[in-house]
């Protein structure tokens, strides 16, 4: 499917780069003909070159938007077929912006950077959209059942419509740069600044006053100025109407004083805006086109309407006052703007909009991200149909998957493992040699528990999971800036995982690895019996083999299983099988001695 619409798109930039050259050649060859033609023939036979040199002005500007927009989406199918083909990594958005080295789980799970889960999910342009899905990864805990199945249900409904990932990927891409530096969000909650009833009401009867003294005004005293030199000579009843302009000109002095550095920043502000205000109601018209039957996308299209009006009609509105502060700049409008305060009165309108709807904005643009978000958990689902949609349980902490595996290792490469946690097993001690798939086994639990309660398919034949707090302690590191050795790092997190509120689910690798044996000992026992005790199910790895009789002290609660490796020809190979009890050998001496040390 990509295939086909990346070649048409492809094809349709390149027409259009053709039109465009000609439309570009024609334009010089018009302004060529004008300059000949006003040289050889002056007069009114230029008007033809000149009218086709506008002609063509106006209709290079839509081929040039069609290409750009053509050329986007052939970027869209690009990425989506290097996602599909495995060659995603470094193509597309890391969220390293959303990365986190004290996040209880982001870093330990690949969730941001250079060829992580973001970056393989992630089809949102808009920071809303990003940052939406970004928070449905990075906190599980805020997720009930409910929120899941509806997030899968709205999954569902769009996981076949590759037209509307492509065209919201388009617009949301023009839209999100512009809207971000605009920061709408921050000018629509600024306190007013023309915020009182009585000088917006004072200001337009002024306008209005001053229009029909104005139109008295020019109707009998300029009328009889033209006869006569000399006002005094004017008739009683042309002093008498000249006399509201005389007093209305005064009045405007302190009003204009009162309100014009008020009303040029609220016009300003606008003004700056309007492209992206512009851009924004394209995005959201095009969402207000669609009609959802799941409950959580037919709720977010309706948070952009409000009384029966779509949002997009609402900018609009807006849109229209700006275009009315375009008025002043008429040379022949602008004494006659000035004097009924124009701007000012355009500036408390523009006020008024921003009182009644500016504060929508944030919700359109959150219900727009919230959309990019789904859509995104759509795209992968579609991406990966060899997923299962995992099924959200309620009650204790459970992970009962088949043929799990980790989603950002290519498929030919992938190994998967049942993994089965909850009921009457708390706890699984996972012993091997290093590099023998004890961590990716961790990640594997724990990237799929993200990935169901995000809402989307999950790298399995299939999963049942429960909504739970994730904890991991897995690739920790010393801080120099923060003067902390390994251990003190690694012993903060287990403390903070420790603290978290069942369920929970908790990944410990290589536990308390940087302290002696003894210490070790005691410290994982204590630590694994603590979190059993308080109803969360995990994983705790070890090549150290007398911590796996931490799962004898548990009973039924924790098992043992482990990784193999085989030592063949001088080289350590791995089949990433996971098997029950405790490893049996350890090839480390003989791999010390293969790459020639002496023990």
């Amino acid at each position: 499917m990509y295939e086909e619409r990346l070649a048409n798109h492809r094809a349709a930039a390149a027409r259009l780069t053709r039109r465009e050259r000609v439309i570009s050649l024609s334009r010089l060859a018009a302004f060529a003909l004008i300059v000949i033609v006003a040289f050889v023939r002056p007069g009114w036979l230029v008007l033809v070159p000149a009218a086709a040199f506008v002609a063509l002005i106006v209709a290079h500007e839509p081929v040039i938007a069609a290409k750009r927009r053509a050329e986007a989406a052939a970027k869209f199918c690009e990425r989506a077929l290097a996602r599909v083909r495995g060659e995603w990594s470094g193509t597309g958005d890391a969220g390293a912006e959303f990365a986190d080295e004290h996040h209880p789980f982001a870093a330990d799970l690949d969730l941001f950077g250079v060829g992580s889960l973001f970056e393989l999910i992630s089809i949102a342009a808009t920071h809303a959209g990003r940052a939406t899905l970004a928070k449905w990864l990075t906190h599980p805990e805020q997720t009930t059942a409910d929120d899941a199945r509806a997030r899968q249900a709205a999954v569902a409904e769009v996981r076949e419509r590759i037209d509307l990932r492509e065209e919201l990927a388009v617009l949301a891409s023009e839209v999100a740069g512009e809207v971000e530096e605009a920061h709408l969000d921050e000018w629509a909650a600024a306190p007013p600044l023309l915020g009182s009833s009585g000088e917006r009401v004072v200001t337009l009867l002024f306008g209005v006053a001053m229009a029909v003294a104005l139109a008295l005004f020019l109707a009998t005293f300029g009328t009889q100025l033209v006869a006569t030199t000399n006002p005094g000579n004017l008739d009683p009843l042309s002093r008498a109407l000249t006399l509201p302009f005389v007093i209305l000109l005064i009045v405007r002095v302190p009003l204009a004083r009162r309100l014009h550095d008020r009303a040029r920043r609220v016009n300003g502000a606008v003004e700056r805006r309007e492209p992206a205000l512009a851009l924004l109601a394209r995005l959201l018209s095009r969402l207000e086109r669609e009609r959802f039957a799941s409950p959580q996308l037919a709720a977010l299209r309706a948070a952009l309407e409000r009384d029966g009006t779509p949002a997009s009609k609402r900018i609009e509105r807006l849109r229209h006052l700006v275009a009315w502060l375009d008025a002043p700049r008429n040379q022949f409008f602008a004494p006659i703007a000035a004097l009924v305060l124009w701007s000012e009165n355009v500036a408390f309108a523009i006020e008024r909009w921003r009182r009644d709807d500016g504060r929508e904005i944030v919700k359109w643009i959150d219900a727009a991200g919230e959309i990019e978000a789904l859509l995104s958990l759509a795209s992968f689902a579609y991406e990966h149909p060899q997923f299962a949609t995992p099924e959200i349980a309620g009650g204790e902490a459970c992970f009962l998957a088949t043929a799990a595996g980790h989603p950002l290792i290519a498929e030919s490469k992938r190994i998967t493992n049942d993994v089965r946690l909850g009921g009457e097993l708390r706890l699984l001690i996972v012993s091997g040699s290093n590099m023998s798939g004890k961590s990716t086994l961790l990640r594997t639990v724990g990237i799929n528990t993200i990935l169901a309660l995000a809402g989307t398919s999950v790298c399995a034949t299939s999963l049942r999971v429960t909504p739970m707090a994730v904890g991991a302690s897995i690739r920790i590191h010393d801080s120099l800036s923060e003067g902390a050795s390994r251990f003190y790092a690694e012993i903060v997190r287990i403390r903070e995982i420790l603290a978290m509120p069942p369920p929970l689910l908790f990944l410990l690798d290589e536990l308390l690895h940087g302290t002696n044996s003894h210490d070790r000992r005691i410290g994982a026992e204590a630590i694994v019996r603590g979190l059993v005790e308080k109803g969360a199910i995990g994983l705790a790895t070890t090549h150290d083999l007398a911590l796996a009789d931490i799962a004898e002290s548990l009973g039924p609660r924790a098992a043992n299983v482990h990784f193999e490796d085989q030592f063949e020809e001088g080289q350590m190979r791995f089949d990433y099988r996971m098997r029950p009890g405790v490893v049996a050998k350890s090839n480390a001496l003989a791999l010390m001695r293969s790459v020639g040390i002496e023990v």
